[in-house]
């Protein structure tokens, strides 16, 4: 690995900066070598990339974090969401550079060597393949409450079935459906916000608003009742529910304009989170004491909506939690086939990964992500407490491996970019390489304050998200050095056909 790697061109399907490389083009399905098409609109991609911070674990996990930390559970959102934030940037610098479709796996692979992109490309790969036995799950828990008649596994295959079928017919299928479900998404959040700020400064006329008010979060023991500490630990509770941030990135580059969707993404994240996540959570603690039992019997959002006097909160939050779910099967799906298409791309997974059919999809490699994924459901309802325990456990620090990843990729591409292609540096991280460094030590400390945490399973996470890194990244050695002895083998071969003379 050198000190300073050379960026591939065009033709090698990994890109220069702005240069588009075998998985992306101009913009024209014509420029897409690879079969990749820009099939999503502009729209497809605001919505995208707004739904993609609004994940099912904002509406059913906050009751926990919020019982554990109190009104301080802010604090614990504003932490996430700034570091959250700061990787967007960098993740947004590389790829507005490189829009690619292997997203931060393809900046790593180029930034600090093929094993970088193909351990964290496959555990990527890995988490959202798990996501979607999680989802499907979870969707049919509530299909299943409405039509009894149906079985849960049913409706888990339905789902996952429909949804497979939306992403085999055409990328922009996948985005008009994703432009709906996150649409539903952000208008519910949108008037949670604004009916229950109305309630909390008492101007939401037929509301008793007795008990709602700002004084909530001061009062019943302070803002941080627990102590300081349960900042950090609300951490652990709500740092996985910013998961799929990253995932305009990857789907920027079968839009009309990879360049400025990355960078319009790129630069709204700061008030999505701000609104989305810090806004819907203030007015649940502003509305009811933050120790009331409603929150942890009923969840946060229902015993919130609850004390507004809306009809039938319970299913109303059922409906949108289902919409959440979803959305995230549809982009998980989407997502973890794109990934597969980059791996496979690169050399890193089977090339029938990277085919695709005549409309630009990578057949293939979202039938691969799905069989995994309906492998995983089977796991979940056949052993629950031990294979898809392990499952779940072992994926779940891969959010933060990723986000350490794009880091140190930053750290470097930033160098490369400047060297090679400085006018493609369209969004620039802040502070750079200070607040990069800061970032990767912040993830680095949240990790290691994991392995303090036997409460919620965070020890037992961070181990076993390692043992499947360490495996995946032996894989990757050991794959780079077979290869390098093949193309040793092979060029050696090749001077023994050349007559001498």
């Amino acid at each position: 690995m050198t000190s300073q790697p050379t960026l591939k061109t065009a033709g090698s399907g990994q890109g220069g900066p702005g240069e588009p490389g075998g998985s992306q083009g101009s913009g024209s399905p014509g420029a897409h070598g690879s079969g990749l098409q820009a099939g999503l609109k502009n729209r497809h991609l605001s919505m995208i990339a707004i739904g993609g911070v609004i994940g099912a674990g904002l509406f059913v996990g906050s009751s926990s974090g919020i019982a554990t930390a109190g009104p301080g559970i802010l604090l614990s959102y504003a932490l996430v969401g700034t570091l959250v934030v700061l990787v967007m940037r960098m993740l947004g610098e590389m790829s507005a550079a490189n829009p690619t479709s292997g997203s931060f796996s393809a900046h790593a692979d180029r930034a600090l060597g093929p094993w970088a992109g193909f351990t964290i490309g496959w555990l990527y790969w890995f988490f959202w393949v798990v996501v979607l036995a999680v989802e499907a799950t979870a969707g049919a828990v509530i299909l299943e409450g409405w039509v009894p008649a149906v079985p849960q596994w049913a409706w888990a295959l339905i789902v996952m079935v429909v949804l497979t079928a939306t992403n085999l017919v055409s990328v922009g299928s996948y985005g008009e459906f994703e432009f709906w479900f996150a649409g539903i998404k952000v208008v519910a959040i949108a008037a949670f916000i604004v009916i229950g700020g109305l309630a909390v400064f008492g101007v939401l006329p037929g509301v008793d608003s007795e008990q709602a008010g700002l004084s909530n979060l001061t009062e019943h023991g302070g803002f941080l009742p627990n102590g300081p500490g349960a900042i950090l630990t609300g951490v652990l509770l709500v740092v996985f529910s910013f998961m799929g941030s990253e995932i305009a990135t990857l789907a920027a580059g079968e839009s009309e304009d990879p360049q400025r969707a990355v960078t319009k993404s790129t630069n709204s994240i700061i008030w999505r989170i701000a609104v989305f996540y810090l806004g819907s959570i203030l007015v649940v603690v502003s509305l009811l004491p933050w120790d009331s039992k409603e929150i942890t019997e009923k969840g946060s959002y229902v015993a919130a909506l609850d004390t507004l006097g809306i009809a039938h909160a319970g299913q109303i939050m059922n409906f949108i939690v289902l919409t959440s779910v979803l959305s995230c099967l549809n982009s998980g799906l989407y997502t973890a086939s794109r990934m597969a298409f980059s791996l496979g791309e690169r050399g890193d997974a089977p090339k029938a990964f990277a085919r695709t059919t005549g409309s630009g999809v990578p057949r293939t490699a979202i039938i691969a992500s799905v069989v995994f994924g309906f492998v995983a459901v089977f796991f979940n309802y056949k052993f629950p407490d031990s294979v898809f325990l392990f499952l779940v456990n072992s994926s779940g620090a891969v959010a933060l491996f990723v986000w350490l990843v794009i880091c140190f990729s930053q750290l470097r591409m930033r160098k490369i970019i400047q060297a090679e292609a400085p006018e493609k540096l369209v969004v620039r991280m802040w502070l750079y390489p200070y607040l990069t460094w800061a970032t990767a030590a912040l993830i680095v400390f949240v990790l290691g304050y994991m392995l303090t945490d036997t409460e919620h399973d965070g020890r037992k996470t961070v181990l076993l998200s390692l043992l499947v890194a360490a495996i995946v990244l032996g894989i990757a050695f050991v794959k780079e050095k077979v290869g390098g002895r093949r193309a040793v083998a092979g060029d050696a071969a090749a001077r023994d056909e050349v007559p001498a003379g």
